[in-house]
């Protein structure tokens, strides 16, 4: 079964126009279109538009209107809430600049008053880091890329990017502001969600960091589950290591990260759940000599060539520490690599052996291809858990999914299904 999972190139874009965030604030705030007009220095009609188009691209009335004034509506309220997390980022954002800078102003970068092809070139200057492939993602000029940041940077009173002769580096005031800008519109975007959720409309985009010991089981049937119930939702998930999808997920590029759980040194600012206890595995192909041996040993494997992912990776250090502690000697290790799928075709065509989470070969256990050696292996005991920021309030989407995916792990393991097999 194919699954509708794709790796994001680049963060979802709000669906709501940010240049009308400050206006529907300032209403919220003082109760009417012209106390509102008054604090901001614009007319009424102005303010009045931004209101409509708010309420146009979200489908749904943001106020209450009488002659008393104007109070937000139920819709209206989900949208203040993300509204105020998504510029209280923006003030993070100001306060750091302005220490970094003397010449640091208010602009209306950090109300979000600003066209959104202007917010959306800082992003992709600091992903590509380089003007004309911002150019180029943006379909614009690299001449008009470089206006874009030249009057951002004017208009804040700080050097957001440093020229190279390899391309564009942010500066400590350049990557303080993106960063919040990524978290403020991360709030704006899930804003359009839950107001879509009140309408009984589930919609959006999940996306989800995944590292080697979700994606082979629990995360593809907790995507089927979802979307089977749920179609209009999107998901799409980031493969990569470890320390780039914490840094996605502290940015608000991802949703949560499912995986093996590091130690909490290594996830400060960020909430561990943990789901499920894994040990590893010796893994071989069905057939194997050491499948049939009596009272096999770990010393046995060392005979054997070995498989594993490369030195510094999370199960080459099990592995390591494993044989180490057993004071066994060190096997030969003659294939390095962190793809699952090659080193399950060299297992099957070879007598190598590889060490494994049962997870990550749970259809090839199933279908009797593989099998696993009779070791008990305490030493590489490890949590399979989930990683969200600390102050994360997900998505009606996000939440569906990450209940999908507790779901399956607070269950005894079970016998794959006709579905499972399928995947």
């Amino acid at each position: 079964m194919h699954l509708p999972v794709t790796r994001p190139a680049e963060p979802a874009a709000p669906s709501v126009s940010t240049r009308h965030l400050r206006a529907f604030h300032a209403v919220c705030l003082h109760g009417s279109v012209s106390q509102a007009s008054a604090a901001l220095c614009r007319a009424q009609s102005a303010v009045t538009r931004a209101v409509l188009q708010l309420e146009s691209e979200l489908g749904a009335p943001l106020f209450e209107r009488s002659v008393h004034g104007m109070l937000p509506t139920r819709f209206g309220q989900v949208l203040l809430r993300r509204v105020e997390r998504a510029f209280a980022y923006m003030d993070t954002a100001y306060r750091d600049v302005a220490v970094l800078s003397r010449d640091a102003r208010r602009s209306g970068l950090y109300s979000l008053h600003m066209n959104e092809r202007r917010l959306k070139a800082l992003i992709e200057l600091s992903r590509r880091r380089h003007m004309g492939a911002a150019a180029e993602a943006l379909g614009i000029s690299q001449p008009a890329v470089s206006l874009m940041l030249r009057d951002i940077e004017q208009e804040i009173g700080a050097t957001l990017f440093e020229r190279g002769v390899r391309g564009l580096y942010p500066t400590q005031a350049g990557e303080t502001v993106i960063w919040q800008l990524k978290l403020a519109l991360n709030e704006i975007r899930i804003a359009a969600d839950e107001v879509a959720a009140i309408r009984g409309l589930k919609q959006g985009e999940v996306r989800v960091g995944v590292l080697s010991l979700g994606r082979s089981y629990v995360l593809p049937v907790a995507i089927t589950r979802l979307l089977r119930k749920h179609p209009q939702l999107k998901v799409s998930t980031m493969e990569g290591a470890f320390e780039v999808q914490v840094n996605a997920l502290r940015a608000g590029e991802i949703d949560f990260v499912l995986g093996a759980l590091r130690p909490p040194q290594h996830c400060k600012g960020l909430s561990r759940e943990p789901l499920l206890n894994d040990m590893m595995a010796v893994v071989c192909r069905a057939g194997h000599p050491l499948c049939a041996r009596a009272g096999v040993s770990l010393a046995d494997t060392l005979a054997h060539e070995w498989a594993l992912p490369h030195a510094g990776t999370p199960t080459r250090s099990l592995f390591e520490t494993l044989f180490s502690s057993r004071g066994i000697g060190q096997p030969q290790i003659t294939l390095e690599t962190t793809d699952l799928s090659i080193i399950r075709e060299v297992l099957l065509e070879s007598d190598m052996l590889s060490l494994v989470s049962p997870h990550q070969y749970r259809r090839e256990f199933s279908s009797g291809m593989l099998c696993q050696l009779p070791l008990a292996l305490p030493e590489t005991a490890r949590q399979v858990g989930l990683l969200r920021r600390t102050d994360d309030r997900p998505s009606p989407g996000a939440q569906l999914l990450l209940a999908e995916v507790r779901a399956i792990t607070s269950i005894p393991e079970v016998p794959l299904t006709e579905l499972e097999l399928s995947l």
